[in-house]
Parts: C-alpha cells; sequence; structure tokens
C-alpha cells in the first residue's frame, strides 16, 4: 500500500516538476534545485549537484519542486529578490515565457494521464461484464439495502435507459447526476430504487454497494489452508454445510461468517458423487480457498495503438470532467466535504495491499489529470495562481512588484497548509473510527 502511494507519486510529482524544468532550461533560466519530495528545514535524504543545479529526494512526502533562479515561491528567498535581476533569472524573462514555465506541469500531467489510459488500453484491452448476463440477480451489501436493493434483485435499466454493462450500474460516474433511479425487477414485479443526493459519497466510502450474483466452484486451494486441511480440492463444488443447502456464493460466505472459529461438516460434489468434509472455520470466517464461476461470459476488446490512443486521451478527460462534477456536486450540498477529500492516507487506501499493475495505472491516470486540475485553480502559490498573474501582466502590461507577489505567496501557502492539516486530520480521523467498528 505505501510502496504504490510512493512510487505513484514519485512518478506524478518527477514528472510534474519536470514539466517545469525543462520549459525553464528551454527559455535559459537557472534552476537552483530540483527534488522529489520536501526538504523541510533544510534536511534531505539524498541529493547531488549536476551543472547548476541540485537534485535531491526530501524527507517530507507530501510533493516536490523545483526552485528557479529569482523567482517567488515556496522558498520565499527575499535576499536574492533583493539583488539587481540576472539575465537567467525568472524575472527578467517575458511574460509569456513565463507563464509557459508555469503551465508547463500541468501540461505534463494531462499528458502523462491521457498516455497512461491509452498504453493500458494496448497493453491490457478492455474486459467487462455484459449486464445481461447477471442472470442470478444481485448481491446486495449494507450501503445497496440501506436505499431499498435486496440481494436477488434484478438490474433493469438506469432512468429508463438499458444498461450494456453491469460496470455502470456500479461505477460513481452513474450517480454524478442528479434524480438517479435504479429500475429493478424483484420477484417479476418491476420497482424504482431512488438513489440519495449523498449516495456518491457513500460509496466511496464503502468501495462496493452490488455484485454479480454467482453459483461457484473450487478454482484454487490455498496451500496450508483450513480448505486443504479438510482435503478440499481444485473444481470441487460444494452444495452444503451443516446440512444447510445453498446455491450461489453469497450464501456459502454467510454460513461461514456465522460459523467462524468452529468446526463444519460441509457436502461437496466431486466427480459425480457427493463427498463429506469436516472442516475448520477459519476466525476470519475464511477457509482458504479460490472460488470461480462458469456463470459469466465476458467481453475483452483489443485495440490498436491509434485507436489505444484515440480511446485512451477521451477516457483521460472523461475521468478529469467527472471529478470536476463530484465536486461541483459536493459544493452543492451533495455530501459532506470530510467524507469526500482524501490525503496521503486515504490515497494509499485507494491504491490497496496488492499488488495490480493494471490498477495501479489506473488510479495513477486519475491522479495525474486530478492534479493538474488542483494545480491550475486560481489560488496563490499553486501554478494557477501565478497563471493569473502572469495572464493579466501579459496582457495589460501590468507588473506586479515583488512585495505584492511575496505577500499574495504567504497567503496562498497559509491557505494550502490548512487545507492540508484539514485533508491529513481528516484521513487520521477516517483511520480511527475503522478501528472502533
Amino acid at each position: 500500500m505505501t510502496a504504490q502511494l510512493l512510487l505513484g507519486l514519485s512518478i506524478l510529482v518527477v514528472l510534474h516538476e519536470g514539466g517545469h524544468f525543462l520549459a525553464a532550461r528551454l527559455f535559459g533560466m537557472r534552476v537552483e534545485k530540483f527534488y522529489l519530495f520536501f526538504d523541510a528545514g533544510g534536511f534531505s535524504l539524498y541529493k547531488f549537484q549536476y551543472g547548476d543545479t541540485e537534485y535531491g529526494i526530501g524527507w517530507l512526502p507530501l510533493g516536490g519542486y523545483v526552485k528557479i533562479a529569482g523567482m517567488i515561491d515556496e522558498s520565499m528567498d527575499k535576499e536574492a529578490m533583493k539583488k539587481p535581476p540576472e539575465p537567467w533569472e525568472f524575472r527578467s524573462k517575458p511574460a509569456w515565457q513565463r507563464l509557459i514555465v508555469m503551465i508547463g506541469g500541468v501540461t505534463v500531467n494531462v499528458f502523462l494521464g491521457m498516455l497512461i489510459c491509452a498504453l493500458s488500453l494496448y497493453y491490457y484491452g478492455k474486459e467487462w461484464l455484459p449486464a445481461d448476463e447477471v442472470k442470478n440477480g444481485i448481491v446486495a451489501y449494507d450501503l445497496a439495502q440501506e436505499i431499498g436493493l435486496q440481494t436477488g434483485d434484478h438490474l433493469v435499466s438506469i432512468n429508463g435507459q438499458e444498461v450494456e454493462r453491469f460496470l455502470d450500474y456500479t461505477t460513481s460516474s452513474t450517480f454524478m447526476e442528479d434524480d438517479v433511479v435504479l429500475n429493478i425487477r424483484r420477484n417479476g414485479i418491476l420497482m424504482d430504487i431512488e438513489i440519495p443526493e449523498d449516495f456518491i459519497v457513500q460509496l466511496s466510502k464503502n468501495r462496493e454497494y452490488i455484485a454479480p450474483r454467482y453459483t461457484f466452484y473450487v478454482a484454487a486451494v490455498t496451500k496450508g489452508s483450513n480448505a486443504e486441511k479438510a482435503g478440499l480440492k481444485k473444481d470441487d463444488v460444494i452444495k452444503a454445510m451443516n446440512g444447510v443447502e445453498f446455491t450461489f456464493f453469497d450464501e456459502f460466505k454467510d454460513l461461514l461468517r456465522d460459523h467462524s472459529g468452529q468446526e463444519v461438516d460441509i457436502e461437496v460434489q466431486r466427480d459425480g458423487s457427493m463427498v463429506s468434509l469436516t472442516a475448520l472455520v477459519g476466525d476470519n470466517g475464511l477457509l482458504g480457498f479460490n472460488p470461480a464461476s462458469h456463470d459469466f461470459n465476458y467481453v475483452i476488446e483489443d485495440f490498436g495503438l491509434l485507436e489505444s490512443f484515440a480511446k485512451g486521451s477521451a477516457q483521460a478527460w472523461t475521468l478529469l470532467i467527472l471529478n470536476i462534477k463530484g465536486i461541483g456536486k459536493l459544493f452543492r450540498g451533495g455530501g459532506s466535504i470530510g467524507d469526500s477529500v482524501a490525503g496521503p492516507i486515504g490515497i494509499a487506501q485507494i491504491y490497496g495491499g496488492e499488488w495490480n499493475w493494471q490498477r495501479f495505472w489506473g488510479i495513477t491516470a486519475i491522479l495525474s489529470m486530478i492534479l493538474a486540475f488542483m494545480n491550475i485553480l486560481p489560488i496563490p502559490a499553486l501554478d494557477g495562481g501565478h497563471v493569473v498573474f502572469l495572464s493579466i501582466e501579459a496582457l495589460s502590461g501590468k507588473v506586479f512588484s515583488d512585495n505584492f507577489m511575496e505577500k499574495a505567496q504567504m497567503v496562498g501557502m497559509v491557505f494550502l497548509l490548512a487545507l492540508m492539516t484539514l485533508v491529513i486530520g481528516n484521513d487520521l480521523r477516517k483511520v480511527f473510527e475503522n478501528w472502533l467498528m
């Protein structure tokens, strides 16, 4: 989890700051420092000098920075600004060149998000489950039950429109709009389930609310597990536990959970015959095997290189637009900000503990687009704040004084520090709440 966060963050920060670095070099500006993470207090984990630039890794993993000579930035180097401008300094260059330097990081993040999405499509393709393949209905978890869904319900459509992919019923993008209605069939009767306005916030906290219901068999037995000790084998079909028969995997899971830490008798269909086994259920409610099902036929799409870039680029922009819509809905009252924002701990939890490269790159692509959007916001101390001041200068010829820029930078830094404190505090609150549950 931590390793994935650090790798993802390192890629995003190095390339973002690299965008500023390359643009500054292009226009002959001197870059004094290039750091992954912050060397707060002047302490760095590693550094070296190459040319006129110090490269290093700081100890505070909350971002990174490049220090461009003659630029008022987070270093607040007022002494250097008191000296006469030098030809290689940021402040000596035309406004349009400085503007390009400031949008360099955001530009790289946008192209990175597009590139990751495109190459992921090309390499992995896209596998999806058609909605009409879910013939046994759904498993409704706690969040789904809260809005009125039940296990066994069949999803028919959304707002009267048929859905091709089952994923569209579960992805957060479906619930960005207001007045979403799930049309379902329960025991042969058509019904409507109205989605609450704050559902997307609850979905982001619970991660999963429904899943396809399926029959199952044993795909693999974990070595050394209780399942192996009981004699369970690959391709076994478990039919009953303690005399209780069942059909679907969710029913079996519920029975296991109810018998955590206990010995149970299970009936297994093996090679056309029934076999009786005795197994110890772990305290976590598991036996130790991987289930699989023959119920679904997945669609696998492969894309050529050019098609991957076209579809991947569109996918990256869609991710960005959906996140902007989500922020807009949040500020319109569609949920609590505290429940919606995530800092380093929250992002690490999103990456998860299991290392899955396809998932890693997907999350990194989303974060790259979000980082671009957040950085371009017109807040002093962010790239967007510099862009606003430089745009005014370029259009009007008005040059803001160093004193004004220093004060604006200070205001922006105080705001960002307060925001970061809020976000990290919110992460810690969520962790503490989960411990108590």
